[in-house]
């Protein structure tokens, strides 16, 4: 394959030189660096451009759920992203008051790192991932992936400062023209495919005239979708309100404090959520935290005053320092399509919901694993286009649900605030009985934002038309739910993770290829001979643990390279060629 012109970072070609490469990332925050760090892992040739001098300097996330984790682990970086993480002896609490230096309301806590993997080791039974989820900042996130991805890289260049300005494609490929971040030089890519990992204002999507699926996050608030009966009881309060009306925008307030201690009145909080509608983020567990709160119909945002704006919600003032300032919109949004031909879409080129729950860059570090398998094994010439096809499938039925749940949870939220009275802050009997009253709501609706496990890992491509699924066996797919997570091999699901009696786990175990599970004696000579006659890169794995039968219900599970179940049965399929090309995606 060809690699990429060797330039220096910032470091334009001549103007009559053009750089040929197999994949261009369009966009290195987190989903651009993880499919570039898919596509090292499988030894395509990469050139990820990023259109800002620098990484991000915005707190957009704060958690990396337990999937993430998982495939962050199958590319070897867990253990590095750790040690810029919350350290994993400490427990997360999740705390509501009705402000700073007032009430708590109600907390819901939950284990340590350390403490999660205990749990998931004595019980061992394919309910828990096989990481926990990981507690750190975008801003801190962003920089330590780059920098694994440049220390470790064969394949990928990295560069900051250029942008897309427009694209071509043909049959054949796709001929780009990036702008440096000065407007003051250019430079044309040629490329095999285009990924746009290039945000929710994509270029690449806009350019690819793609639509996007929107449900407005105010009328949201006022419906009463999939909410308990407690939210429910409060959405009708919300619809009746008129005090103070919100018009959707967030205003956040990003800040470092020598005086961290007055954020310490419920103990060590994660997230200090006031029923008054804001949350104060802990992003570090020391000096740095994120406020988000809601702004009043017809504020001006550009009016405001970022530290008054703090003082007046925590109820004090105290030495801070300003990093960013900003409103932004929530949106829950899901594109109409994600690419079509040579240029393809991740992240939140297409998806964007509200923060509740984390689906936003955890959805899109699915996409990144997602594209990137199909894309190697397209362009290493064992795939077709149809797998490309398919990540769409794939993928969007999984934006759909998570912007679902997110939904769901901001209703939860909006819910709270609704129920909000001005008499939680008296010290007089009657304020005592209006914070039990608002506690009791808080803990009757939960916290399932951060317990959603059937968000996080029980996702299946239950329509994919690259996995073989079990039409006409009389067999019923585990049912799925937000809060759930039932282990199985279904095809199309993410297979359990165990131990096996050696303490090895079963996921470490896999390829980087296809993985054929055979957990009992079955002469599969017939399915190796059609994977090889494909070029399907296809090994086999022998394992003879009872635990890990039961859990993976049958004899035989065929693993694609994304860690998702493409076949399964108890005896070797009657057409292994047929089997061979339904997940290479040669019959879509």
């Amino acid at each position: 394959m060809s690699k990429p012109t060797t330039l220096g970072r910032g470091q334009a070609p001549e103007a009559a030189t053009v750089e040929t490469t197999s994949v261009l990332v369009i966009g290195a925050g987190p989903v651009g660096l993880t499919l570039a760090m898919e596509l090292e892992h499988h030894g395509v040739d990469a050139l990820l451009v990023e259109r800002n001098t620098s990484t991000t300097r915005h707190p957009k996330m704060d958690v990396t759920n337990g999937r993430s984790m998982e495939l962050y682990r199958r590319l070897g970086v867990a253990d590095d992203l750790r040690e810029i993480a919350i350290p994993a002896g400490r427990r997360t609490k999740v705390t509501w008051a009705t402000d700073a230096v007032g009430w708590e309301l109600a907390s819901f806590e939950y284990p340590s790192v350390d403490g999660m993997r205990e749990t998931a080791r004595e019980r061992n039974d394919g309910t828990l991932p096989l990481e926990p989820w990981m507690r750190v900042s975008q801003v801190v996130l962003e920089p330590a992936l780059r920098d694994l991805l440049e220390a470790r890289s064969k394949h990928v260049k990295v560069e900051y400062g250029w942008a897309l300005e427009s694209f071509e494609q043909d049959a054949e490929g796709v001929t780009a023209e990036l702008v440096s971040a000065d407007g003051g030089r250019r430079r044309t890519v040629r490329a095999r495919y285009l990924a746009g990992c290039d945000g929710a204002g994509s270029r690449t999507r806009k350019r690819l005239g793609i639509g996007l699926d929107e449900i407005e996050v105010r009328r949201m608030l006022m419906s009463e979708l999939g909410l308990p009966r407690t939210a429910a009881m409060l959405a009708r309060a919300y619809r009746a309100s008129r005090e103070r009306p919100m018009d959707g925008r967030i205003y956040l307030v990003h800040f470092t404090t020598p005086d961290a201690k007055i954020f310490r009145r419920f103990g060590n909080v994660w997230h200090l959520q006031s029923s008054e509608g804001w949350t104060l983020i802990s992003q570090n567990d020391g000096d740095t935290f994120t406020l988000h709160a809601p702004l009043s119909a017809g504020t001006d945002a550009d009016r405001i005053d970022p530290r008054e704006f703090v003082y007046e919600r925590v109820g004090r003032k105290f030495e801070m320092d300003v990093l960013v300032a900003n409103a932004w919109t929530p949106r829950l949004t899901v594109a109409d399509a994600y690419g079509h031909g040579r240029v393809w879409l991740a992240g939140d080129a297409v998806h964007q919901v509200p923060p509740t729950g984390g689906y936003g860059m955890n959805t899109g570090v699915g996409d990144a694993v997602g594209l990137g398998w199909a894309l190697a094994a397209v362009l290493q010439g064992w795939g077709t286009p149809g797998l490309l096809r398919a990540y769409e499938q794939e993928r969007r039925a999984v934006a759909l649900r998570n912007r679902t749940a997110a939904a769901r949870h901001t209703a939860v939220r909006g819910a709270v605030k609704a129920a909000h009275r001005t008499a939680v802050h008296s010290e007089r009997w009657f304020g005592a009985r209006a914070r039990q009253r608002l506690g009791r709501e808080i803990s009757d609706l939960g916290n399932l934002e951060n317990e959603a496990l059937g968000i996080e890992l029980g996702y299946r491509y239950d329509t994919s038309p690259v996995i073989c699924h079990e039409h006409g066996t009389g067999a019923q797919a585990p049912r799925q739910t937000m809060d759930e997570y039932t282990p199985s091999t279904w095809p199309g699901a993410r297979p359990p993770s165990v131990l096996l009696q050696d303490g090895r786990a079963l996921f470490d175990l896999f390829h980087h290829g296809f993985t054929l599970l055979r957990f009992a004696d079955h002469d599969v000579t017939a399915l190796t001979a059609a994977a090889a006659e494909r070029g399907v890169p296809l090994e086999i794995l022998d394992v003879r643990d009872a635990r890990a039968r039961a859990l993976y219900e049958r004899d035989l599970v065929l693993v694609r390279p994304d860690q998702h179940v493409a076949w399964r049965g108890d005896t070797p399929p009657a057409e292994p060629l047929h089997v061979i090309d339904r997940v290479r995606g040669a019959r879509h």
